[in-house]
């Protein structure tokens, strides 16, 4: 394989890199779901309202069950139960 060739294929490789990439981000960044229902069921009960890393090993999560909602603090050793009360807003 000649010089040319590698550097034609490596530019390739980044090129397929750099739009997953970008592709990776536009979904987190503008929350993008597949249409149909695809990855988020229609009536589903249990959401996963918010989450905030605290550090490597510690994590806040806000659940909504039903009209209510629970926050977790995650760990590496059991989940903790901090706080739970009715949703502020049960129709979202």
């Amino acid at each position: 394989m000649e010089a040319a060739d590698l550097m034609r294929a490596l530019g390739a490789l980044a090129l397929v890199l750099g739009l997953l990439a970008g592709a990776l981000w536009a979904v987190r960044r503008f929350d993008l779901r597949l249409p149909g229902g695809v990855g988020g069921r229609a009536g589903a009960r249990l959401a996963l309202v918010e989450r905030l890393a605290l550090d490597n090993r510690h994590t806040l999560v806000l659940l909504r069950r039903d009209a209510a909602e629970h926050l977790l603090l995650l760990g590496p050793g059991q989940p903790l139960l901090v706080d739970s009360r009715p949703a502020a807003d049960a129709s979202r």
